[in-house]
């Protein structure tokens, strides 16, 4: 397993990225946001605590993953699904969720406000 690089970048840096991946570059995992609002949205602290859970684990119940991070299953269940539909998670054929990856590294950089 790898570790994954989450961002926020603007759409022409990933449109960058999407043309050198068809242009047979490899790319390194990367999961971005357009904003860092949409980022802290995604990634509240009690959904990183469960993303960090995941983390090398492989495929689990959304049950066992609720176990896990000591949190009621219907509460778990909601922060799953923000997190599959922003491609943080996935499922596998049985439904499991996985995060895919043993590592997380989160680069942004804060400026000045204007």
């Amino acid at each position: 397993m790898t570790a994954v690089t989450i961002t926020v970048d603007s759409a022409d840096a990933f449109r960058q990225r999407v043309t050198e991946a068809f242009a047979g570059r490899r790319q390194a995992p990367r999961i971005s946001f357009e904003s860092l609002d949409t980022l802290w949205k995604v990634l509240a602290p009690h959904r990183m605590a469960l993303v960090q859970t995941l983390a090398g684990a492989g495929p689990i119940s959304l049950r066992e993953a609720a176990r896990r991070v000591g949190r009621d299953v219907r509460a778990v269940h909601s922060d799953v699904h923000m997190l599959l539909q922003a491609g943080v998670l996935r499922k596998d054929d049985a439904g499991r969720i996985e995060f895919p990856y043993a590592a997380v590294h989160v680069d942004f950089v804060l400026k000045a406000a204007a």
